[in-house]
């Protein structure tokens, strides 16, 4: 859910003597553990974490990451779906998060090992996917929106209808790649929920989108906010995270949920089953929800953090009360009322999305 960046140094700066201040950090029982080499493999939507984290940890702990991107959830399903190929830390989704579950994928976490998981907001330390958090610990969380160049755009583009169900930007518009969210807010336009589990519901959905590919430009592969960036695009299908971080450099760039409402989303730092280094992942999965370490994190991303300590950081800091009170992080609560969490409704209705999805993909 997430970007490509730019270095923007401003981000940065707000944690002067960062360094200096990790030797206090707490990262709990399971760290540097003889038995373990110092190792870790980390799976993550492309570069969805701040510059010099992954370093900040090995200097911590004297554990070398190395870090797989992966654009989509269905990229992750698959590639972990036969067996885990070697990695230790995986970033699903909330509704992913379930079906790996299900599915016997995950680790359960040793929370003895993860005490920083106390800094959480209280509703981010139980999940209706997942109970008890036995499995996942909150990352960031947000929405899905229109990105788009005002100066392109007549007025604001507060609908679906903009990408779905209009030819006025016929060869401007870019969708995003993943079919389960793609299809879900088609669903959403026509007055469905984005939950839904109707074939016929799922089937119209699917002839929207069909009907409108002549005038779709692409379905994004997690880039459409550098399309949109480049002028190649002037209106896209994105995460709001991804389209703030554009806009901090292009004034001419917007962001807005529509009013049929869109997708409210968790993403999440679990460990999948196989891991070769389980101390280790747990010790960066404690490392990522130190509130310092959180802060800078979600500063320089622009993603909502759960972290509730770490918002009292960034509450102090210089460009603090800029990130706390942008709609497009934490929306309003009109628009968190519009907002439907992807649920796991099981492998018939995900399959009924495949087949739509191979149906648009295939017209």
């Amino acid at each position: 859910m997430r970007a490509k960046r730019s270095f923007r140094p401003t981000r940065r700066n707000f944690l002067a003597g960062t360094g200096a201040a990790i030797a206090a950090l707490s990262f709990g029982s399971g760290v540097g553990r003889a038995a373990e080499e110092k190792k870790l493999n980390f799976y993550n939507w492309d570069t969805y974490i701040g510059e010099t984290t992954l370093d900040d940890f090995r200097k911590a702990t004297g554990i070398s990451v190395k870090m797989d991107l992966f654009a989509d959830n269905d990229e992750l399903l698959a590639k972990l779906k036969n067996g885990n190929p070697g990695y230790d830390v995986i970033v699903p989704t909330n509704d992913y998060v379930e079906r790996m579950i299900k599915a016997g994928m995950l680790m359960e976490l040793d929370h003895g090992k993860i005490p920083n998981f106390k800094y959480l907001e209280k509703r981010f330390q139980d999940a209706k996917f997942d109970p008890g958090r036995k499995y996942s610990v909150t990352y960031m969380w947000g929405t899905i929106g229109i990105g788009y160049r005002p100066s392109k755009v007549k007025g604001t583009p507060d609908s679906w209808k903009y990408l779905y169900d209009s030819d006025e930007y016929a060869g401007r518009i870019a969708l995003l790649a993943e079919a389960g969210t793609v299809i879900g807010c088609a669903l959403q336009y026509l007055g469905y929920s984005f939950n839904s589990t109707s074939a016929e519901e799922i089937g119209k959905a699917a002839d929207l989108i069909i009907r409108q590919k002549k005038n779709i430009k692409t379905f994004a592969a997690d880039n459409g906010q550098d399309l949109l960036a480049s002028g190649e695009v002037d209106l896209t299908q994105e995460w709001n995270g991804d389209i703030l971080q554009v806009m901090e450099e292009d004034k001419d760039i917007g962001f807005v949920v529509p009013k049929e409402g869109a997708l409210l989303w968790q993403d999440c730092l679990c460990i999948p089953k196989g891991a070769p280094h389980p101390d280790n992942a747990h010790a960066f999965i404690n490392f990522m929800n130190d509130p310092k370490i959180a802060a800078q994190n979600a500063l320089y991303i622009q993603y909502a953090t759960p972290n509730a300590a770490a918002k009292e950081l960034i509450a102090k800091m210089p460009d603090g009360k800029e990130y706390l009170t942008n709609p497009a992080i934490f929306p309003p609560p009109e628009v968190m009322a519009k907002l439907e969490e992807a649920v796991y409704l099981g492998e018939e209705r995900a399959r009924l999305i495949q087949d739509a999805w191979t149906r648009i993909q295939a017209a």
